[in-house]
Parts: C-alpha cells; structure tokens; sequence
C-alpha cells in the first residue's frame, strides 16, 4: 500500500490552481471574440454554455496562431533577402520583412497542417508596393 500524504495534497494543489485559472477566465478577454469561439464550436457540432470553455479554447487558439506566426517570421528571417542590383544602398535602409506563403506554409507543416497555395498567390516581395517604386 502507497499511502502517501503528499500526492494527494499535490492533487489538492492541481485542483486549486485549475480552479483559480478557470475563474480568471470570467475577468479576461480573449483576442479573440466569444461569439467567433461559439460559431466555429457550434459549426463543428459543440455546444457549449459555460463561457470559461468558451474563453479556454480562444486562449488555445490565439496561442496557436501566435506560435505559427512566430515560426513564419523564423522561416522568414532565414531567407536569403533578393538583392536588386542598382538599389543595394536603399535596400540594406529598407529591412522591412516580407512574410510570403512559403514561410507560412512551412510554419504550419511543423504543426501537422498542410496547405497548398495555387501558383497564381502574390509570394514576390515587391507584391503590393507602389509600381513606382519597384524595379523589376
């Protein structure tokens, strides 16, 4: 027999915290907005009542999307930079990142998920500028 005071005060422990982390839930908004928890929940057969659920799945998922996004700027920053030949000077002033959907795809195939992006997708870094301002 294991009869070991300590493992269930450690229970104790852990239901308390989880107790205290579920009630912090009811004073804390989530980036993202119950009503788009509950829609997406609903939409895949889950019905919910109890906001703290509701709030602990939006806290999941904003930790997921910020985790994914992290990864991408990594793949980004590991990129080499395309380097235009009479602009070296205004591109080593202009250090702006260009997230591109190979980043984000390689970002998200480390979580399990895989997208596939048609050819026609704008992944050039100049996509989106003045075409004034771009040499190409």
């Amino acid at each position: 027999m294991n009869h070991n005071p300590q493992s269930s005060d450690g229970k104790h422990d852990d239901d308390s915290a989880l107790s205290d982390f579920l009630a912090s839930l009811m004073d804390y908004t989530p980036t993202i907005p119950d009503e788009l928890v509950e829609h997406y929940l609903a939409k895949s057969g889950f019905q919910c009542p109890d906001v703290r659920l509701i709030r602990l799945v939006a806290v999941a998922t904003q930790k997921f999307v910020v985790d994914v996004a992290s990864d991408a700027l990594q793949h980004c920053k590991a990129r080499p930079a395309a380097v235009v030949k009479d602009k070296r000077e205004k591109q080593q002033k202009d250090k702006r990142l260009v997230l591109t959907m190979d980043d984000l795809s390689k970002s998200l195939r480390e979580y399990g998920v895989n997208v596939k992006h048609q050819e026609y997708f704008a992944d050039s870094p100049s996509t989106g500028m003045d075409p004034a301002s771009r040499d190409e």
